[in-house]
């Protein structure tokens, strides 16, 4: 493998193309044709463009030849699986599987389609979302809308013969819908859509935290409920390792009775963490608003959580932290605090398509000022 970094001419081109997609992104692309829309129908014009585009094989060439950095550095073992580097799509953004061709040719080591769930799921009522520009945030209130986890997963399954280098891990979630009942339910629902998830993607990721649905979080309430979940999980035999996507709002002696219980089953990392739900400190936003926010205001918080949780469990548990990350010295807090992986979303939006170069050529400069050879060598050294 030739890597851009040392080839001078493609770094220069690289160089040039991220700075030449900042500025257009800046300047024209946002004012003009994301932020002049309402964020729900920029959200469906971008899916759309995704779904147009990775049909475009010159295009794709363009888009990796251009935006795709590669460095030796970045590379990293997690959980048994190679990544070209730890940066990675956060679950809520690509719910259907419409965008790994493009995310894979701009580079990013990973993604995690989703949440998906059992059965199709039509969401909140809209605006699902609302820009908080002024606290680099979205207010995010989607309710888990997606295809249903049949069609997503198989979706998944196609896309990772599509895919040259990135790694696709599937999120799954409970349905919300009006068919939802007990806890009991709940579990089958989950064990639906992990059976169909069964050797049919890098990583599966279970999300016992969405904020934004009917019958709430039950399964982060009670550590005795979250055993019942997993015990029943640990049924369904799967060969990728499975990541649990923790919340953000429990205080560290909860957060710990649920690490706990994971820690006796068939789980080998975590996702930390979810959206922040308090909004302390924030008094711009309107109280008809629903929905957790994303991005800035999750990133303290969730990064001392990470710390915390790298303390304890660093030997038990591989972390992936999401929340936050705008610049290559956030991601690389995250990663000095303990995660193996760096999840973002909101960064797309607010600083464009280019964040992954961004990122990923920073996060390579930071490792080597401070002379680590490898991402894994920083992992915690915070912590």
């Amino acid at each position: 493998m030739t890597y851009v970094c040392e080839n001078s001419l493609h770094d220069a081109v690289n160089k040039a193309a991220t700075d030449l997609f900042t500025f257009s992104y800046k300047h024209v692309v946002k004012p003009h044709f994301v932020f002049n829309k309402t964020p729900d129908v920029a959200h469906d014009q971008m899916i759309e463009f995704c779904k147009a585009t990775r049909n475009i094989p010159p295009l794709m060439w363009a888009l990796r030849s251009m935006l795709n950095y590669t460095d030796p550095i970045l590379e990293t073992d997690v959980m048994g699986i190679h990544f070209d580097n730890p940066f990675g799509l956060s679950a809520g953004l690509d719910k259907d599987c419409d965008m790994p061709v493009l995310l894979d040719n701009a580079g990013f080591g990973f993604e995690t389609v989703g949440s998906t769930t059992s059965r199709p799921c039509l969401g909140n009522p809209r605006p699902w979302f609302h820009r908080l520009p002024e606290y680099d945030s979205m207010m995010v209130h989607v309710g888990l809308a997606n295809d249903g986890s049949n069609e997503v997963i198989s979706r998944v399954d196609q896309a990772r013969g599509h895919v040259k280098d990135m790694k696709l891990s599937v999120s799954i979630a409970r349905s919300n819908d009006q068919l939802c009942g007990d806890l009991e339910e709940g579990i089958e629902d989950y064990c639906i859509s992990m059976k169909r998830a069964t050797g049919r993607s890098a990583m599966v990721e279970v999300n016992i935290s969405c904020p934004n649905t009917a019958v709430g979080e039950p399964f982060t309430d009670s550590p005795e409920a979250l055993d019942k979940l997993f015990t029943a999980l640990d049924k369904i035999e799967r060969p990728q390792p499975t990541l649990v996507k923790m919340p953000l709002n429990k205080t560290w002696d909860e957060f710990r009775e649920l690490i706990d219980v994971l820690a006796d089953h068939n789980v080998q990392g975590l996702t930390i963490a979810n959206l922040q739900k308090d909004r302390t400190g924030m008094p711009d936003i309107p109280r008809d608003w629903l929905g957790g926010l994303s991005g800035s205001p999750c990133y303290a918080l969730g990064n001392e959580i990470i710390r915390r949780a790298y303390r304890e469990y660093g030997q038990r548990f591989a972390i992936a932290g999401v929340g936050g990350v705008f610049t290559p010295e956030q991601a690389y807090a995250k990663i000095r605090a303990g995660s193996s992986l760096v999840m973002f979303i909101s960064a797309l939006m607010y600083r464009g398509p280019q964040t992954i170069t961004v990122l990923k050529r920073g996060l390579a400069d930071l490792l080597t000022r401070d002379g680590f050879a490898q991402v894994s060598d920083a992992v915690g050294v915070d912590a």
